[in-house]
């Protein structure tokens, strides 16, 4: 089988580059050395995040109201956390205050895509954590 990839070496587990995805999405892969697919996952995430925010408020982000979408989105990490402390200080200091709340199908959008969001970067953890290993063709192993 001259045209199949195999494997080199090892497979080599990175928890501290799983650790710094989950700070910062795209972190782990930039330390790793790829920097366009840090950038890459970085401005996704940061897209999906900000277009919740900005069609949903911060209001999407609640951990009391909405518990599943919350863990979802806890994939993002303390970008999560600080958008639920300002969901907190914001939103819910006044309950009678509708100017940082989202009814309806609006803040189930912008939940959505920040779940979407925490989701996704929990991919790129998995990504980070357990990297792909360097194919080569058999054909430069036959050859050596």
């Amino acid at each position: 089988m001259t045209g199949s990839k195999a494997r080199s070496g090892p497979p080599s587990i990175q928890p501290l580059h799983a650790g710094l995805a989950w700070l910062c999405p795209g972190l782990g892969h930039w330390v790793r050395g790829e920097r366009i697919r840090a950038l890459r996952i970085f401005s996704g995430m940061t897209l999906l995040v900000l277009g919740g925010l900005l069609i949903g408020g911060v209001d999407v982000v609640d951990a009391t109201q909405d518990r599943l979408w919350f863990i979802a989105q806890m994939g993002l990490g303390p970008i999560v956390m600080g958008i639920e402390v300002l969901n907190q200080s914001l939103a819910q200091a006044d309950p009678t205050d509708l100017a940082w709340r989202s009814l309806g199908h609006v803040n189930s959008i912008g939940t959505l895509y920040i779940g979407l969001a925490g989701m996704l970067n929990v991919v790129v953890i998995m990504d980070a954590f357990y990297p792909r290993m360097h194919l080569r063709t058999r054909r430069s192993e036959d050859a050596s």
